[in-house]
């Protein structure tokens, strides 16, 4: 195996924006936005809006520091540099949990999606299939990984255009009663209880729902150490991101609550095959679930990516095991693909005893980690620019916007939305075991990093990359 050459850089900058899109266009729009609906009524839209912008603060904040210094580890690395030692060891490990847990939920949506199909056959045996898959692939060149993600990010982007175009035809010429029973149109926006239904409590709970589905976003920081040119690529793709997921997000999701009234979103599996099969299209209802099916696997496969490149970055700080470091002759980091198909059967097993209650549970995990990790690297961001002189600021290559406010304005946000993970029941146990995993991750670097730095063996810092 090598070790001493480093990660190649294979990903172009479009590789890097599909793969972000890829990884905030998946489960959480597709399978989780009928939850999202249901606790807030069309005012989720307004959700949508309100997490969007806080996300493109943290992508901004993250993009400033991975222009300034491009590296494997990315914000775990920053940290490490900004916060200290801790800060960086629980940032990454976070991180790498995230993915973990965004995986388990990809990987149990795939198989609700294959029941639209196979109702016979158990979910596990999907699971356990694409984990196998998924994992295959991950070991495979960089360039071929970042492939395959721009063709099925290209797949579902092009079918949620469609799906829009589909929807406003369907409202504007009228053929809106097939098989249906109900009116089409702006209308079911203020009907059923009206914009508002379930008051602005529901609006805050469903939150915990839109925050998980930007989740993976900030995959973009992690290219940093793969990207050619990452000066130039980081900034167009950081742009042109953002603004993309708003416009997919609201306006489909728009559509989607025209076509149907939003008490019957329900969540038998995607909403929008759902829609399709209830208006009568069932060859668009397939159709619809064969591009679910490939924006899950999009979905797995970024995660799988982002937590192995990661913990590659921890590897050479040292803050994980070293064979985490080595590279496979394709510059892969081929332990870590190994550690997060090892993870995923986690979710074989937990689909296997509890099929039901499984994809809630872990999205709300899912949420904390991941408001964790914006929340830190946010905070990382305002360390960096408190340390650095008036002329080094004023050399910054992607500063970020709004600067003092819109970061601050951020992180209040990220608060806010720990303070709506404890609040509500449903989501208490996703708080709990957040809690439970910084702890333990304190716990971790007291015991075992902390120790090992006082006895003289320093970090390593990644080798060079090759270029």
């Amino acid at each position: 195996m090598q070790q001493a050459q480093g990660l190649k850089r294979g990903l172009t900058a479009r590789h890097i924006r599909f793969m972000a899109l890829g990884s905030a266009i998946g489960t959480g729009l597709f399978y989780g936005s009928a939850s999202a609906i249901q606790m807030a009524g069309p005012a989720v839209l307004l959700a949508y809006l309100i997490g969007g912008a806080a996300v493109f603060m943290v992508m901004r904040a993250l993009g400033e520091m991975a222009v300034h210094n491009p590296v494997a580890g990315s914000f775990g690395h920053y940290a490490s540099t900004y916060l200290g030692p801790m800060a960086g060891f629980i940032l990454g490990w976070t991180y790498a949990f995230e993915m973990v847990i965004v995986a388990i939920a990809d990987v149990t949506a795939f198989g609700i999606y294959m029941g639209f199909w196979f109702p016979e056959v158990a979910r596990w045996v999907w699971v356990l299939g694409i984990v196998f898959l998924i994992g295959g692939l991950n070991l495979c060149n960089v360039r071929v990984f970042g492939e395959m993600e721009f063709w099925l990010s290209l797949l579902k982007v092009g079918a949620i255009v469609a799906m829009i175009l589909a929807g406003l035809g369907i409202m504007a010429f009228g053929f809106s009663q097939v098989g249906s029973g109900h009116a089409v149109g702006v209308s079911n926006l203020f009907e059923h209880g009206g914009f508002l239904p379930n008051g602005v409590g529901g609006l805050i709970a469903s939150f915990a729902v839109v925050m998980f589905a930007f989740g993976g976003i900030e995959i973009i920081g992690v290219t940093a150490g793969e990207a050619k040119d990452p000066q130039r690529v980081i900034p167009k793709a950081i742009n042109a991101v953002p603004l993309r997921i708003l416009l997919f997000y609201v306006l489909t999701l728009f559509v989607l609550m025209c076509l149907y009234p939003w008490p019957q979103i329900g969540s038998q599996g995607s909403p929008f095959v759902q829609i399709f099969s209830n208006l009568g299209i069932g060859s668009a209802a397939a159709l619809l679930n064969i591009v679910v099916i490939s924006a899950a696997v999009s979905a797995i496969n970024s995660d799988i990516f982002g937590a192995g490149r990661m913990m590659y970055g921890l590897a050479h700080q040292g803050h994980a095991p070293r064979g985490f470091g080595q590279l496979s002759r394709h510059g892969v980091p081929w332990m870590t693909v190994m550690v997060m198909g090892a993870a995923l059967l986690v979710g074989v097993l937990l689909n296997y005893l509890i099929p039901e209650n499984v994809f809630l549970l872990i999205a709300s995990i899912a949420t904390f980690a991941t408001v964790w990790v914006w929340l830190m690297i946010l905070v990382t961001q305002v360390a960096m620019r408190r340390g650095m002189s008036r002329e080094q600021v004023a050399e910054l290559k992607f500063p970020v916007p709004f600067w003092p406010y819109g970061p601050a304005m951020a992180i209040a946000f990220m608060l806010f939305i720990f303070g709506v993970l404890g609040y509500f029941p449903d989501t208490q146990a996703a708080l709990l075991v957040g809690v439970i995993w910084v702890v333990f991750l304190v716990a971790s670097y007291l015991l075992w990093c902390k120790p090992r730095a006082g006895k003289g063996e320093p970090a390593r810092e990644p080798a060079e990359l090759h270029r």
